[in-house]
């Protein structure tokens, strides 16, 4: 192995995200003194000499195009099962029977190795957790995440450890058993599991890879923005709605706007950033609409979408701070209308969502209604996970091959 692969690599340092205290790039940090997340900075004018527009059309269309722009020192260190570039698709049927006054598309991250975008993230993290000598690695999830994140770490040979809600979705809490016997299911909300993983981590001497509480992760989830960038010709949607529980996405997609920005690729236009929630579980909704800076953890916070049944996040002033600055916003919806929904844009646009995309069509029909969205507005919905991963409601209609069909009651 030789150097090349370190010359791609212009991570400078990282940062506080709360005061901007500076600490050591290449590091196995957690959160910084201050108790708030570490963003990881570039040498952003060595990036745009790097890199070329004409050089990313040339690499495969996968995450690790973006080498310039992650972390990751060494090739060899890249642990990866196949991220591709994932597709955006219309839903031009579901938008006419709306009445929706500009283009809606949806992000598939379903498509994504572990059929989430929990892959984007945790390919990155433990392909630095693999360069930074971390044998044993633990995660709280509610689902995908845990799943994504043991298959990454069995990838890498690196022992894991997963911790979730005793309600999470049972498939996601069996396709993490696959990769690793160490799953755990826990009386309590996701927030509850913080005491246990910080109480093994003398004896077990594991590494946090908690929701934003290492720099890394957040890395591999901006390159969601990267592609947005590039699939819209180096212009980006008016809107993006986004499901919103540890916000790492909404976070990385608009550090990923700046970057593209600071290097020349893309001009000043941001979207309106919309961060969606559960009425049950919305600490960011309720901290937006009051005007507050942070959010205060939901008490008993409960929601049939998994993804988004997080009532406290660290995250909580970057996404707040990330919403004012677009100009977008916060808003809660029903559990009810997210499995209706799901069942409306299948039949209208052949499109399986999971419940958390789900809950982005019920917010984006929400605005539309109330005249949220400007005439000829284009709106990206994240799909953060295959629908396959979820129940759907069974057929229950039967034919007795051995008596007359009356087929006009078909």
């Amino acid at each position: 192995m030789n150097d090349a692969s370190i010359e791609r690599c212009h991570l400078t340092h990282l940062e506080c995200s709360l005061t901007g205290d500076v600490y050591p790039a290449h590091s196995r940090a957690g959160l910084s003194a201050a108790g708030r997340p570490l963003l990881v900075r570039y040498d952003l004018s060595a990036v745009a000499r790097a890199l070329t527009k004409d050089a990313l059309n040339g690499r495969p269309a996968d995450m690790w195009r973006w080498r310039e722009l992650l972390p990751v020192r060494r090739t060899e260190n890249i642990v990866s099962l196949g991220e591709i570039t994932t597709p955006l698709l219309e839903s031009p049927r579901f938008a006419r029977r709306i009445g929706a006054p500009g283009p809606l598309l949806i992000k598939d991250e379903g498509r994504l190795p572990t059929g989430s975008f929990k892959s984007r993230g945790l390919s990155v993290a433990v392909s630095m957790a693999k360069e930074l000598g971390v044998t044993r690695a633990v995660i709280p999830t509610a689902g995908n995440a845990g799943a994504a994140f043991a298959a990454y770490c069995a990838r890498a040979g690196i022992e894991s450890f997963v911790f979730c809600p005793d309600d999470a979705p049972e498939s996601t809490i069996a396709e993490a058993s696959l990769f690793t016997p160490h799953v755990w299911r826990v009386n309590g909300l996701i927030t509850d599991l913080a005491p246990l993983i910080q109480g093994g981590k003398r004896i077990l001497e594991w590494y946090d890879m908690s929701t934003l509480k290492e720099p890394y992760r957040l890395e591999g989830k901006k390159t969601m923005g990267f592609e947005l960038a590039e699939q819209f010709g180096w212009e980006l949607p008016d809107f993006i709605f986004y499901p919103t529980g540890g916000g790492t996405g909404l976070i990385g997609m608009w550090k990923a706007f700046d970057e593209l920005e600071a290097i020349g690729w893309i001009g000043s236009k941001r979207p309106r950033m919309v961060a969606v929630q559960s009425r049950t579980c919305a600490p960011i909704v309720r901290a937006f609409q009051a005007g507050h800076s942070e959010a205060a953890p939901w008490e008993d916070g409960f929601t049939e979408v998994p993804g988004v049944r997080v009532p406290w996040t660290v995250g909580d002033r970057l996404i707040l701070q990330v919403l004012r600055e677009s100009e977008g916003f916060a808003i809660a919806v029903d559990d009810g209308a997210v499995a209706q929904a799901r069942i409306e844009l299948a039949a209208s646009d052949g499109i399986n969502l999971c419940p958390e995309g789900a809950a982005t069509l019920v917010a984006y029909r929400e605005c539309v209604r109330r005249g949220d969205i400007p005439d000829g507005a284009c709106a990206v919905l994240f799909n953060c996970a295959s629908g396959l991963k979820n129940p759907v409601p069974a057929p229950t209609r039967h034919i007795d091959r051995h008596h007359a069909v009356d087929y006009s009651r078909l």
